[in-house]
């Protein structure tokens, strides 16, 4: 047996690594199994290039937790070490590289050096463990060549000796201190394990069966996949999923290396609950789920898997690091998901359409936030109107520029953002000849002003922002049947009906068969209260009300017969109900003021 001391300056090098150096006491399972994965690769390695001449067998790392004896123990049948390598690598390189490290960082540890960079995942252990024994035999067979034992309690004191080991390879076994007994839990162990180590490429056991796929989809070449087992990963990675919608596997090996795969998910509405299903991987261990300056935002709502050796970390491999290759990485994803969207696209249209629902939100958030995804998107970005058709950016003004061109030259596209509720100003729009398109995902607010901005001389109107005649301003004004003191007589009845301020009173001649009174939006107002909503730099709106147009068809024959009549009184009702009546069809008449319109329309009944 031989004893020594490792020259460091530092008193006691353990308790800064536990405090500073990883921030998550947890990834210390994740280290110790990466580095008996990365032992038994290395004599696969040396097998296949005729440096070692004996038997492989079977390749597999092994976890075991014994409560009695508080010990975690993480075993390989890898190249192991000698005396003279544990010597080597474990008291002079890893040590000194903590050393290195602690005295480089400590004052700034929030901007901590690359994993691997001081070789530092052993000793991760001691975050958990009051004692360390390594206990491993060299894969090179000689009678000098004997198993030896390392013990270290933490401080920079540590023993080598004789040990007995029948095969090739390395034990780690963790004395586990009295702060860290959670993870003497079979449970908290087998989580960890399929949490950071589901697709390491060597066989990781624990009680008694396998926890990994050591061939997970994206470590395969897409000509040897078919559909069903691109869907079969994915279930793998979200077993409780829709199918995706499409996928795309990336395969670069210049200028970085970077596999992997990412799904399109089923969305629809709903934007917020998705965030964070990209995992990040380097060389299949598990690092992140939080991929900000990989994946470009807008991609964030996307599913799947990222693996690449050269995205650079900190330490801990919590946090990326400002890099050149991250912006590349970025770029490239942006280009092979805008290639994959515009192959769809060309060789099956009818199916890209039908996901458009889905596939809109991705595209429409590219288009606001990427440029260079905005020019390429141009080509496959989808206009979907009322009738339930779907138009390319420039099939879409084509067909509507001959009538739906105002006075000043702009191609007014009308739109509505519900269906349902805006549906007898769809009508409305219809009759005059108008198509209406259909708006009703949460980012259409802003991507409509990204529009607006983008494409020349084109506006978009709402379709409850004005009457149909006046949704696109032409030099043709429709002429009111009612003279100028008629009409005043009109307004004046009109105004004592609306239920408060923000209503104004406007008269307009409309054809005969419009609705008596419409409450229109006014568009700008009603659009920066909506971005505001879904966060748009308009907060200042939020707390203002939203003003309203009571706008009366002095064409309908209503309006004729109210000003026939002799009874103010009858006058007022007439004129309230026919209010009531608009402001009912908008959602807008509640309480006490609905409550009164349903006693008066049985009174009337």
């Amino acid at each position: 047996m031989s004893t020594g001391k490792i020259n460091v300056q530092t008193e006691n090098i353990f308790p800064i690594i536990k405090k500073f150096l990883y921030s998550d006491h947890e990834i210390f399972l994740r280290e110790l199994v990466s580095n008996a994965v990365d032992a038994s690769q290395k004599l696969k390695t040396l097998a296949t290039a005729g440096e070692f001449q004996g038997e492989v067998g079977e390749m597999f790392v092994e976890v075991k937790v014994d409560k009695d004896s508080k010990t975690i123990t993480i075993s390989d049948r890898g190249i192991g070490m000698t005396a003279e390598e544990i010597d080597k690598y474990i008291n002079q390189i890893a040590f000194s590289g903590a050393e290195e490290f602690v005295s480089k960082y400590k004052d700034k540890m929030d901007n901590a050096g690359i994993i691997g960079h001081f070789g530092l995942g052993f000793y991760s252990s001691f975050m958990v463990s009051s004692k360390v024994e390594i206990v491993t035999r060299s894969f090179r067979e000689s009678d000098a060549n004997k198993a030896v034992k390392w013990e270290c309690d933490g401080s920079p004191n540590y023993t080598i000796s004789e040990a007995t080991r029948e095969d090739r390879g390395t034990d780690i076994i963790m004395h586990i201190a009295d702060d860290s007994l959670e993870f003497l839990d079979n449970l908290r162990i087998d989580n960890l394990l399929k949490k950071y180590c589901r697709f390491l490429p060597v066989d990781i056991r624990f009680d008694g069966k396998s926890i990994n796929n050591t061939k997970p989809a994206w470590t395969r070449k897409p000509a040897d996949l078919n559909e069903e087992d691109y869907k079969s990963f994915y279930k793998e990675l979200y077993p409780f999923s829709e199918d995706p919608l499409f996928h795309i596997h990336l395969n670069v090996d210049y200028p970085f290396n970077l596999t992997g795969i990412l799904y399109f998910p089923k969305l629809k509405k709903n934007i917020e609950v998705q965030k964070n299903k990209i995992n990040l991987y380097c060389n299949q261990v598990f690092v992140t789920d939080s991929v900000e300056g990989i994946v470009p935002e807008f991609l964030m709502l996307m599913h799947g898997v990222i693996d690449s050796p050269d995205i650079p970390l900190n330490v801990s491999r919590s946090y990326l690091q400002s890099d050149a290759n991250v912006k590349k990485i970025s770029s490239h994803i942006t280009k092979k998901v805008a290639d994959k969207l515009e192959e769809i696209f060309k060789d099956n249209r009818t199916d890209f359409e039908a996901k458009w629902d889905d596939i809109g939100v991705f595209i429409k958030y590219g288009m606001m936030s990427e440029d260079k995804f905005y020019d390429r998107a141009q080509k496959f970005c989808l206009l979907k109107n009322t009738e339930g058709n779907c138009f390319t950016l420039e099939e879409y003004r084509n067909k509507v520029s001959a009538l739906q061109t105002d006075k000043d030259n702009k191609v007014v596209y009308i739109y509505a953002s519900s269906e349902l509720e805006q549906h007898a100003f769809i009508e409305s729009a219809k009759s005059r000849g108008y198509d209406v398109l259909l708006f009703e995902g949460p980012l259409d607010s802003h991507f409509l002003n990204t529009m607006e901005m983008k494409l020349e001389n084109t506006a978009f109107v709402r379709v409850d922002s004005d009457t149909a005649d006046k949704l696109i301003n032409k030099d043709e004004k429709p002429v009111s049947l009612l003279s100028s003191e008629q009409e005043d007589k009109l307004k004046v009845i009109a105004e004592k009906s609306v239920p408060a301020e923000q209503y104004a009173v406007m008269l307009e001649p409309m054809q005969a068969d419009d609705a008596p009174v419409t409450i229109t939006r006014p568009e700008f107002m009603r659009r920066m209260k909506e971005m505001a909503a879904v966060g748009g730099g308009y907060d200042f709106m939020g707390g203002m009300k939203e003003n309203f147009n009571v706008v009366v068809n002095t064409n309908h024959p209503l309006m004729s017969r109210i000003l026939s009549e002799t009874d103010e009184n009858n006058q007022a009702t007439k004129m309230k109900q026919a209010v009531d009546l608009a402001l009912l069809s908008q959602g807008l008449l509640k309480g006490e003021e609905l409550s009164k319109f349903i006693k008066k329309s049985v009174e009337m009944l």
